[in-house]
């Protein structure tokens, strides 16, 4: 018989956990929504899996559904404006702005901009998300997707290849080109179950040219990248939006359309995701700049972020580092592609001053 236990009996042992979800989930808010389900049957328990198996310094929180943000608001909420540094119930994430033109600058030398880089994630509306899916849904959200992608043309033309029939030649193809995924491995992944039944109706899709590039079916149900060698990163913003547009117009002709909530904006697994859900980043590399003992808080005072070039949690190669917008809520994607041009602008103008033996004091960014 479901929930014979009360909350206080189910309540998680949160004994040295690190998580989000310790410090926001009491044991009156458990009590408040231990019984409660989203229309997918997903409960809270679902929800808050991974910060129970693991203590570290995660998030903890999944949804299943797009209706898990509303049906379990009260910890979503404070784990969301925890996450985001302040959004309260009245904030609202503005509208989507893919508008390449406006874009001032974003053509970087090469002699310090190696590639460029944009992802986003989405869902597609009336299916939950990858902790919840069932085999069913998964394969119809790939259906519904590839039938999209399969409408691109032009230089956005291209193939499919699901994992679960790819040729030995394909995998090793894609993996030259950096493109296959594995089976996850990570917290967010196989405490939330998303893992489940891999690798069926799991594929890449790319163009032609390689360089527009869709997952399906890993942490969120599409991750939609856009990429290119070199400096040239409103070029990868351009091409990113017109993708991004046209498989959507696609998909409303026949009658789907992506999670979306007037509040959050686009709705993914993670919390970490919400609005935009954009990464924008630029392999940089800066011999001099990441040698200076402030280059942590220059980065970070530039509203950025650092990663390895082998992403989250890897080192620099070489001083090139991967550099990306640190939020995804609260500007649009033409505001988040622009902050990281100024902010790449900037650093690589300290590296040329450090180049010539120059001081760098006055373009260091005031602590907040």
């Amino acid at each position: 018989m479901p929930f014979e236990f009360t909350a206080a009996q189910n309540f998680p042992d949160y004994t040295g956990h690190k998580c989000m979800v310790a410090r926001h989930l009491t044991p009156q808010m458990y009590e408040q929504l231990y019984k409660l389900k989203t229309v997918n049957g997903v409960t809270l328990d679902k929800c808050i899996q991974p910060s129970v198996d693991n203590s570290g310094r995660i998030i903890g929180l999944v949804a299943g559904d797009p209706e898990s943000y509303e049906v379990f608001k009260p910890l979503f909420d404070a784990v969301i404006n925890e996450k985001h540094l302040g959004f309260g119930p009245e904030d609202k994430h503005p509208a989507p702005d893919l508008d390449a033109s406006k874009l001032r600058g974003g053509q970087f030398p090469e002699q310090y901009v190696k590639s460029c880089r944009i992802r986003t994630g989405r869902g597609v509306k009336g299916f939950c998300f990858p902790p919840s899916i069932n085999r069913a849904e998964r394969r119809e959200v790939e259906r519904i997707v590839v039938e999209a992608l399969s409408g691109l043309t032009g230089d956005l033309a291209g193939k499919y290849y699901p994992l679960s029939k790819m040729t030995k030649e394909e995998e090793q193809q894609l993996i030259n080109d950096h493109f296959l995924f594995q089976k996850p491995t990570g917290h967010l992944m196989v405490n939330s179950g998303a893992v489940r039944d891999w690798p069926d109706a799991r594929g890449i899709w790319h163009n032609n040219e390689k360089t527009f590039l869709i997952w399906l079916n890993e942490e969120d149900q599409v991750r939609i990248i856009a990429m290119q060698h070199g400096g040239d990163l409103k070029a990868v913003f351009e091409r990113f939006s017109r993708g991004i547009t046209e498989i959507a117009r696609l998909m409303k002709e026949k009658g789907h359309e992506w999670s979306w909530s007037e509040r959050f904006g686009f709705l993914c697994t993670c919390p970490s995701n919400l609005g935009t859900g954009m990464r924008a980043s630029v392999h940089l590399q800066l011999h001099k700049l990441s040698k200076d003992p402030r280059f942590e808080d220059i980065v970070f005072g530039l509203q950025l972020q650092k990663r390895g070039t082998g992403g989250e949690h890897t080192e620099a190669v070489d001083d090139v580092y991967d550099i990306s917008n640190r939020a995804r809520l609260k500007k649009t994607e033409r505001e988040f592609v622009q902050l990281l041009i100024d902010g790449v602008e900037k650093l690589i103008e300290m590296e040329k001053r450090l180049e010539q033996g120059q001081s760098i004091d006055d373009l260091v960014p005031a602590k907040a």
